[in-house]
């Protein structure tokens, strides 16, 4: 692990100073997102600073498999399929690409995702002992794939998309440690280090946003995480799970509301639970923080406590997502702008 405690504060620094870089070359090209009507800034601001953070995160991998911290498979899963969907991303932070080539690569990215992790192994479902088979592997798929898109919907706030991998991944290395499984905490600690970097560009207000690279691949190594975790023990994937709530909870149920209604999915909007309450709280930055606070002190506690053994997955992810239903009932998650 000593090379880890060197590799950490290296990744920050390098995430930091290469981003600084990237806010001068986004401002050289024009490479600018410009205020509109479905947007929640009012300034034109650079974007494509997550370029950063994958850049950074990818090169720290071989170390870390180097000193036994990072099996092949996962380093071979994580290397192609995080570039892949980062570099769509890139391409379209640069010029729009149609969203069949988008997902296209974003299917094939998490079919090699899954390949090399070995697919979806048995989950306990409330009691019902779930079989991965053809049906599993196209949920897993199918999920993989939402993840990647759902990060990219929720990095809309200054700050939001940073904090929510920062602490997502700080409370996943948490689980390792507390569960004996501390030499799978690598990796998260090292994405954190990475965003931790960029973020210091990106807290509002933001002097750089993290564009679609930066966002698809963090939703696609998080994916990459929690599959792994439920490979390790199921209690763990829940507990991945509920670490993610916030941004599962708010896209999908925002998502569902849409296309109930006959919307494009992928069209841009500003009706999510976190843009309303950034318009009702007047900024950015109280959300940012909210956001914080409620990984840290409601979903870390149910996370912990399903690791531990005291209360079963399901049944630790239906109460912690209650109340985040809840207030994307309460700000009106999906509703008619």
């Amino acid at each position: 692990m000593e090379l880890l405690w060197w590799l950490l504060p290296v990744v920050g620094v390098l995430s930091f100073g290469l981003t600084g870089g990237l806010l001068h070359y986004a401002r050289a090209q024009r490479l600018l997102d410009m205020p509109n009507g479905r947007s929640s800034h009012t300034v034109p601001t650079p974007r494509g600073g997550g370029v950063a953070i994958v850049v950074c995160f990818l090169a720290a991998l071989p170390p870390l498999y180097l000193a036994g911290l990072l099996p092949w498979t996962f380093l071979w899963a994580l290397l192609v399929a995080g570039a892949g969907v980062a570099a769509i991303g890139f391409l379209d932070d640069h010029a729009p690409v149609a969203i069949a080539w988008r997902l296209l690569v974003h299917g094939l990215c998490s079919l090699w995702m899954l390949v090399w992790l070995g697919g979806l192994p048995e989950l306990d479902l409330f009691g019902l002992l779930v079989e991965p088979g053809m049906l599993g592997a196209a949920l897993a798929l199918l999920f993989l794939v939402w993840l990647l898109n759902l990060y990219n919907f929720m990095d809309g706030l200054d700050g939001i998309a940073a904090i929510e991998a920062i602490s997502v991944c700080l409370g996943g290395a948490l689980l390792y440690w507390i569960s004996g499984a501390w030499v799978h905490a690598a990796v998260p600690l090292l994405l954190a280090s990475a965003v931790a970097g960029f973020l210091f560009w990106n807290w509002p207000p933001a002097r750089i946003f993290m564009g679609d690279a930066g966002s698809g691949f963090l939703g696609m190594v998080l994916g990459g995480l929690l599959l792994q975790a439920a490979w390790i023990s199921p209690e763990l994937f829940w507990s991945w799970l509920i670490l993610l709530g916030v941004f599962v909870v708010d896209a999908t149920w925002t998502l569902l509301h849409r296309m109930l209604r006959g919307e494009k999915w992928h069209q841009a909007h500003r009706s999510h639970a976190y843009q309303t309450a950034a318009r009702r709280f007047g900024g950015h930055l109280p959300v940012t923080l909210a956001v914080a606070a409620v990984n840290l002190f409601w979903l870390l506690p149910w996370a912990l406590w399903v690791v531990a053994g005291g209360l079963s997955g399901g049944v630790g992810l239906l109460l912690a997502y209650m109340p985040l239903c809840w207030l994307a009932w309460a700000f009106r998650a999906g509703a008619r702008e």
